[in-house]
């Protein structure tokens, strides 16, 4: 079924979600986010390239790469049953490490590394929104690229849970992982000049 008409103050669930067969959506703390339809060429570009680092980096170790779609349930309850689940988001990319937090679906839980690409339609989100959520359930690195302007701004959770101030890295720099040693993503690499 398509997305239903969409009443205030009501809380959709994972369970709901499913059904909804048309379009691209995410669910924050139960409100309906539709995704942007049609991604740009450099985000297309830039998501590939980063996805294909990634994934060459981990494939000899015990994490998984995953690019969008691909759902990542935050559950707030003791719960994951899907009509608890309140939010789920589709980044675009993740790092699973924990391979029990993975199932037919997707993630149950906070993936260990988390790319959003900004687009001009979600970039409000991606900026406050998200990175209080992912904070919030404890991602432990989260990158918001760029895309025109060529920059990442990188968090990492510190010893208080907080993601603090964002490390600022321009397509001179190498972007670094904190938690991934050896992790190193050469910026003039991914922002080449198409």
């Amino acid at each position: 079924m398509a997305l239903p008409q969409l009443e205030q103050d009501v809380k959709y669930t994972y369970s709901e979600y499913l059904n909804w067969h048309s379009g691209r959506w995410e669910l924050i703390n139960g409100e309906v986010w539709d995704m942007t339809p049609a991604l740009s060429r450099l985000h297309q570009e830039i998501s590939g390239d980063l996805f294909y680092a990634l994934y060459d980096f981990f494939k000899e170790k015990n994490c998984k790469v995953y690019m969008a779609p691909f759902d990542v349930r935050l559950p707030d309850e003791d719960t994951a049953e899907d009509y608890a689940v309140t939010t789920v988001v589709q980044p675009d990319i993740s790092v699973i490490c924990d391979h029990q937090k993975l199932d037919s679906r997707g993630c149950v839980g906070s993936p260990d590394l988390i790319v959003e690409i900004l687009s001009p339609a979600t970039a409000a989100k991606d900026l406050k929104v998200k990175r209080a959520l992912y904070e919030k359930h404890g991602v432990p690195e989260y990158w918001l690229i760029h895309p025109t302007d060529k920059v990442v701004m990188s968090y990492h959770l510190g010893e208080d849970g907080q993601y603090g101030k964002a490390q600022i890295h321009d397509r001179e720099d190498t972007l670094q992982s904190v938690q991934f040693e050896n992790l190193e993503i050469q910026l003039k690499d991914l922002f080449q000049e198409s």
